[in-house]
């Protein structure tokens, strides 16, 4: 495509969600701290599923302002915008800095089927679904990064 973006995009792993949220707390802390400034924040942590949501964590300009995209994501498979969420990963950053939050929705039904089970390997993810989120959450940095928030 040949898009260079005009925001750093940064790709973060954390650690910790299920004990106090440790590396989303020190991420903030260290963010605040810097006085980096945020333009939104995603999580992805419901799987590698077919995608069909996003959540939105915003004041009410920011959310309309998503949910006038959603004819441009839909067709990859985000079809609706629900208000609220985020993520608990990325919900310090709301707290601290007050970045708007984002949260990846795919279909859960088979989220149990693997998650935290023997089967909860890389083979288990079906890659076609994983391409697809993959495609929606860019699609969506690519919009705020090209028109802004």
């Amino acid at each position: 495509m040949g898009y260079r973006p005009r925001h750093t995009i940064r790709f973060v792993l954390f650690a910790n969600e299920e004990n106090g949220v440790r590396g989303g707390d020190k991420y903030a802390e260290l963010a605040k701290a810097r006085n980096e400034k945020h333009v939104l924040a995603i999580e992805s942590d419901a799987g590698g599923f077919t995608p069909r949501a996003f959540s939105v964590n915003s004041n009410d300009a920011v959310f309309e302002k998503v949910k006038s995209w959603l004819q441009l994501i839909g067709p990859y498979g985000c079809n609706e915008l629900i208000r609220g969420g985020g993520g608990t990963d990325i919900a310090p950053l709301k707290e601290q800095l007050g970045i708007p939050l984002c949260g990846f929705l795919p279909d859960s039904q088979r989220y149990f089927d693997i998650h935290h089970a023997s089967t909860d390997t890389f083979e288990s993810v079906n890659k076609r679904e994983l391409e697809l989120g993959a495609v929606n959450m860019a699609a969506l940095i690519y919009l705020v990064d090209k028109y802004g928030l």
